[in-house]
């Protein structure tokens, strides 16, 4: 993508055209993850498809809209919707919003996932705040030709996720009672859930939940210096010696029941921050 920073001013002055101005915070809305737009004053609303060099959404439960409006007294700018390797595209063109988000002056990023629970003790329909990760996606959206104005060539990762708003999170999470894991989280390509045996091999490693998603986005926000911090919904248990067949109905209804909460964390650290 050698047109990279002429893409992102491109889409940045098309969206600051429709209206959307100085957001402070960028919102990336995960599978089943969809209502907290419910509790946003909407001021803007674009479909993915109107919006130059963004991806369109082919997943189901991602509705491919960018939302733009205030939540809790602040400016929020919120993907109703992401994109994911395993669609094809790039890790470039996954993370392309999160590169607009920042030329549109966005300060902080929150991103929500679903997930599976590698950790027997941390149980479906419940929270769990990242840590840490580990990469196993096979690519790397900061691959290529690295662009000084974005930021460094080799960013340091030994803390990609916010300290600042991962106590935020926890302070709420104790605040309003909501029962909150802490760990590592692995993303793979998918589509496919895994097998016994990569199950296995996940824990090994040290990962608490797998999914498909986040970590390119948290790459390149913390690239070009962000604060992020992601949140994951269990959807479903990972043993693999008592692994039970899991389809994405299953997912989205138990993604349903867990957002009330992740709803509400959201709403109040927004507030706090």
């Amino acid at each position: 993508m050698d047109n990279l920073l002429e893409k992102i001013r491109n889409t940045t002055d098309y969206l600051m055209n429709e209206g959307i101005i100085n957001p402070e915070i960028g919102i990336i809305l995960g599978t089943g993850l969809s209502k907290l737009v419910d509790e946003i004053r909407i001021i803007k609303c674009i479909d993915y498809a109107d919006i130059p060099d963004f991806p369109v959404s082919t997943v189901e439960s991602h509705h491919g809209k960018l939302i733009f409006g205030e939540l809790s007294g602040k400016k929020v700018l919120a993907m109703q919707g992401r994109f994911h390797y395993y669609e094809g595209y790039t890790m470039q063109q996954i993370t392309f919003p999160v590169r607009v988000m920042n030329s549109l002056g966005v300060k902080y990023l929150i991103v929500s996932n679903a997930c599976g629970s590698l950790n027997s003790e941390y149980k479906k329909g419940e929270l769990m705040l990242l840590t840490d990760h580990i990469n196993l996606l096979g690519s790397n959206p900061l691959l290529g030709k690295n662009y000084d104005e974005l930021g460094p060539r080799f960013p340091d990762m030994s803390k990609p996720y916010s300290p600042f708003l991962n106590q935020k999170i926890i302070e709420i999470a104790t605040r309003e009672k909501i029962p909150l894991y802490q760990g590592v989280y692995t993303a793979v390509p998918g589509p496919n859930l895994e097998s016994r045996a990569e199950y296995r091999y996940l824990r090994f490693i040290g990962a608490d939940v797998v999914g498909m998603s986040t970590i390119p986005e948290i790459l390149v926000s913390h690239h070009m210096g962000l604060q992020s911090a992601a949140i994951s919904v269990i959807t479903d248990e990972c043993d693999p010696d008592n692994l039970e067949p899991v389809d994405i109905k299953t997912i989205l209804s138990v993604a349903a029941i867990a957002e009330k909460k992740l709803t509400k964390i959201v709403i109040e650290l927004v507030k706090d921050i």
